[in-house]
């Protein structure tokens, strides 16, 4: 048995497509286990469908909600009359446009499906609040300039304009920079002045944090990277840095991957 196909549904349903040497047949148990805390949630499968009169394939859809997961790593096990087995997968369990979809919703919990480094099915959970995805950051004639999309907001992917802005702040308080934003549907840009930024902190050093106000959303949403497949952005995303007057400015980000500016040494 190996699953070909996992993804986890706008509705937050688990479905997975799986290749198999015989039916599956009998009382048949999907075991979620948490990686962290050894916690499982078992689950009865009555009935596995399959294609009819192909007994090669059979599909799972298991809604994840009703069992209080919690977030973390949860790897997926099959058992039908005898020990259980782990799931292993032929399929990295991702789509970006899939994530693009699923973050449209208004979510607290965020549920992905994925193949892991050793090639078997486990379910990630993270906690989801409206933020401003960002998918692109570049200096350009002395501007900082990001793009995203606005995630977990439960706004529609149209064409409305809303009125949003900006800001950049840093250990003082006295320090902020903001400038008008674009966001038209749940796309984002905005660019703002690094002479601005350094005119705003007469040290010139500091580690800035965006955030980005759009009318219609309670707060300020913060700048981070987490609908992709890259985890651990610190190590592994480097951008340029580029020199102000002889000041150095660099973007980078948090362990938690959340987008900061790095003004001076």
């Amino acid at each position: 048995m190996i699953v070909t196909d996992a993804e986890v549904t706008l509705a937050d349903v688990l479905a997975v497509r799986m290749a198999v040497e015989e039916p599956l047949s009998g009382e048949t148990r999907l075991i979620l286990r948490h990686r962290g805390t050894g916690a499982e949630r078992q689950i009865t499968l009555d009935a596995v469908d399959a294609p009819e009169g192909d007994v090669e394939e059979a599909t799972l859809a298991v809604p994840l909600a009703p069992l209080s997961l919690t977030p973390g790593r949860w790897d997926a096990y099959l058992q039908q009359d005898g020990p259980r087995v782990r799931m292993r997968s032929s399929d990295p369990g991702f789509s970006l446009d899939r994530l693009d979809a699923y973050a449209l919703g208004r979510r607290t919990l965020a549920y992905r499906a994925y193949r892991t480094r050793n090639g078997f099915l486990a379910v990630k959970i993270d906690e989801a609040a409206p933020v401003a995805d960002v998918r692109a950051v570049w200096f350009r004639e002395g501007r900082f300039e990001v793009t995203g999309l606005l995630a977990y907001t439960g706004l529609d992917d149209d064409d409305r304009h809303r009125g949003a802005t900006l800001t950049l702040r840093c250990g003082d308080p006295d320090a902020t920079v903001t400038v008008a934003a674009t966001v038209q549907g749940v796309r984002f840009h905005a660019a703002l002045s690094l002479c601005d930024v350094l005119a705003a902190a007469p040290d010139q050093e500091g580690v800035w944090q965006p955030a980005l106000e759009v009318d219609g959303i309670d707060g300020w949403l913060p700048l981070g990277a987490r609908i992709d497949d890259v985890e651990g952005k610190r190590r592994r995303v480097h951008y340029p840095r580029v020199l102000v007057d002889g000041v150095p400015v660099t973007p980078t980000f948090t362990s938690d991957d959340e987008l900061r500016l790095e003004v001076g040494a």
